[in-house]
């Protein structure tokens, strides 16, 4: 008679370094705890999910606090959902450093009156001091609303001394 035994989780053992995977998947998870925390995102119903290395996705609910004076979401929701998405695409890639948005094109689409509209942040080149990333906005039907590009380049500042990604990371290495 034999029997199967599902073998235990594998755990990292203390001090043991983390695989190529899951040290990007803790960056990963730190992003999104460093998105979570950036003041002005308390100004919006948003959430970054980092899907893969060069690729983020922010779901962003579209309310008439956001609205100009014609009762459409403002150019500024737009750049904001498009730079953020793309921003966060490229610093997957970057593991040490945040970086900068040093110049952004974008393109409206449609209005958007309200509603769930998802931006969809893509890497596009670059590696080293300065990196490329795209993005597009869809909306509840599917429809794109709106897409940028962007150029960002790596800054001074160390993500490791920033709370919001030291949190997250702490909270992706506890799980």
């Amino acid at each position: 008679m034999s029997s199967t035994a599902t073998p235990p989780e594998a755990r990292p053992l203390a001090g043991a370094r983390p695989s190529a995977a899951e040290a990007a998947r803790f960056h990963w998870r730190a992003l999104e705890g460093l998105y979570a925390s950036a003041p002005v995102n308390t100004l919006f119903d948003s959430r970054l999910e980092v899907l893969a290395e060069g690729h983020a996705r922010i779901t962003f609910e579209v309310t008439p606090s956001c609205f100009h004076a014609a009762g459409a979401a403002h150019g500024t929701i737009y750049f904001k959902m498009l730079d953020d998405a793309a921003f966060y695409a490229a610093n997957t890639l970057v593991t040490d450093r945040f970086l900068l948005t040093t110049s952004f094109n974008l393109h409206f689409t449609k209005p958007i009156s309200s509603g769930t509209i998802v931006a969809e942040g893509h890497w596009v080149s670059g590696r080293r001091r300065v990196l490329v990333a795209e993005s597009r906005l869809v909306d509840a039907d599917g429809e794109e609303v709106g897409r940028g590009t962007g150029t960002f380049q790596r800054s001074r500042i160390a993500l490791s001394g920033l709370e919001g990604y030291s949190s997250g990371l702490t909270a992706a290495l506890a799980r």
